[in-house]
């Protein structure tokens, strides 16, 4: 196991990216609410806070939260949200106002939505984008139920993001001076700009395909196999193996073969190798493995199956309480395999967004050379993928220089219908590279949640079994699960966050 978080890390740990600064943070610890004006039923208590011991409850119906001092420079906002019941529904709307009053001219940034299910914390991450100073507001709707908020934080918004916000004034001023005016030197400078910033989303497509693949092959090594599988695993256990070894001094040699087959699936036991086991595995083995013990130490069987007289001695003893501890063991174990089939289901559920999003973003990139005049073809998306600075930035300048060119071509043709269908086009372009830093915002914010409940899942509260030895097994394991997890966190944290 070591072997495979070591890889993982290795894979995650090159992707490299600058932390953004945090503007802004809130475990909702201080029961004033100091942070906030408020109008609704969210109040801080204890109860079920992610951290610390306090987070905001908010009761059912609409609540408002706006912050009570302006926040610079907001990039990505974090926020961790949990239903109180399965049937539980939320809405909550993020908005942004240079006016901190109920009545100022809110701007809508984002939408956040649950429609009933799972009742854990679950991290939410969208980008607000704003290089000036505004309030944060939060409309909060809440059916069926009450939601608990905690952790709410605001990164600072990255240089390169800053930048490109400028895109939407750019293509209004192109706009606005062809109205007043077709000289061609007086457009020049802004389409030079406008050839820039779309050269500049190469670099974007390039850095989150990066992340994306880096992702996508470190899930797959999670996947492989990890401590916490194993950890359900029943050839983990000292009493399923004490249990296992009466069995065999009561059965015939068929039966014996009979039950090694069934124990295939978990793993060698001689070698201590043990198996990933799956739910599926498990309900197929646990039924027809109590069968196999109670016909096994059933008086007729031990009686005939050629035993010495200590043997069955033994098994008349026994046999009932041996039925009985393995018919605990496995009850124990089945709430084991829950939690580590969740998410394990998880992850899968996590790699199949990365790998829609590296397709698309594959496309995107392809879409984004062929609009600049650039040949689709794999030589020119190689270029752009290139580790070689140097080429990318000669692609970038030629790709801008593409642009300028074109918007020029048709300003002096005095092709005014081609050149806004052109210079709208570009700005689309543009837009839909922002929509892929929506959709990792989306996938970060699962693996967040993935970490959450995976160190939740090993808690020592979690121990769901009462013998004390396999009690000590379950926590030695979930140790080192507990160490693999925070290395892991922490280079997440570091490459994508």
């Amino acid at each position: 196991m070591r072997k495979v978080f070591a890889l993982l890390l290795a894979v995650w740990l090159p992707v490299v990216s600058v932390h953004a600064a945090i503007v802004f943070s809130d475990g909702f610890e201080n029961s004033d609410g100091e942070q906030w004006h408020q109008l609704g039923e969210c109040r801080a208590l204890l109860g079920v806070p992610r951290s610390g011991e306090l987070s905001l409850r908010c009761k059912p119906g609409s609540s408002v939260l706006f912050s009570k001092e302006a926040i610079g420079e907001m990039g990505v906002l974090e926020l961790w949200l949990r239903p109180e019941t399965t049937t539980t529904s939320y809405r909550i709307h993020v908005m942004v106002s240079d006016l901190p009053s109920i009545n100022a001219l809110w701007q809508p940034v984002a939408l956040i939505e649950h429609n009933a299910g799972d009742v854990s914390f679950k991290a939410h991450r969208v980008s607000i984008d704003e290089p000036a100073k505004r309030y944060l507001r939060l409309d909060v709707e809440v059916l069926s139920g009450a939601l608990y908020l905690d952790d709410v934080m605001v990164e600072r918004i990255l240089l390169a993001t800053a930048l490109q916000k400028n895109e939407q004034r750019i293509v209004s001023g192109i706009l606005d001076k062809l109205r007043e005016d077709q000289n061609i030197a007086v457009q020049a400078e802004s389409f030079r700009t406008l050839g820039a910033n779309y050269a500049a989303q190469l670099d974007l497509q390039r850095q989150y395909l990066e992340y994306a693949n880096a992702l996508h092959s470190g899930i797959a090594l999670a996947l492989a196999g990890s401590e916490r599988n194993r950890m359900s695993n029943p050839m983990a256990y000292a009493s399923f193996r004490s249990i296992v070894t009466d069995a065999r001094r009561v059965t015939t040699p068929l039966q014996q073969a009979r039950l090694n087959s069934m124990l295939k699936p978990f793993g060698d036991l001689v070698t201590a190798s043990l198996n990933v086991v799956s739910a599926g595995a498990y309900s197929a083995f646990a039924e027809p493995f109590k069968s196999f013990l109670a016909s096994s130490f059933d008086k007729s069987n031990y009686n005939d199956a050629g035993l010495s007289r200590a043997d069955r001695k033994f098994a008349e003893q026994n046999g009932l309480k041996i039925y009985q501890d393995a018919e605990r063991f496995l009850a124990e174990l089945e709430k084991e395999l829950t939690q580590v089939t969740a998410l394990d289901n998880e992850l899968i559920n996590i790699q199949k967004s990365v790998d829609r999003f590296r397709h698309d973003l594959d496309k995107q990139l392809r879409v984004t050379l062929q609009h600049a005049s650039m040949a689709r073809s794999q030589e020119t998306v190689s270029r752009a993928l290139s580790k070689d600075e140097l080429a990318r930035k000669k692609l970038m300048d030629e790709v801008a220089g593409n642009i300028t060119l074109t918007a020029n071509s048709y300003l002096r043709d005095g092709n005014n219908t081609e050149l806004i269908r052109f210079i709208l086009k570009t700005s689309e372009q543009l837009e839909q590279t922002q929509s892929y830093k929506d959709q990792f915002n989306q996938i970060t914010s699962a693996v967040l949640t993935y970490y959450d409940r995976f160190e939740r899942s090993v808690h020592s509260n979690q121990n769901p079994f009462s013998d004390a030895a396999d009690k000590q097994i379950w926590e030695n394991h979930a140790l080192k699960a507990r160490s693999y997890l925070q290395q892991s966190k922490e280079s997440f944290n570091r490459a994508y966050l």
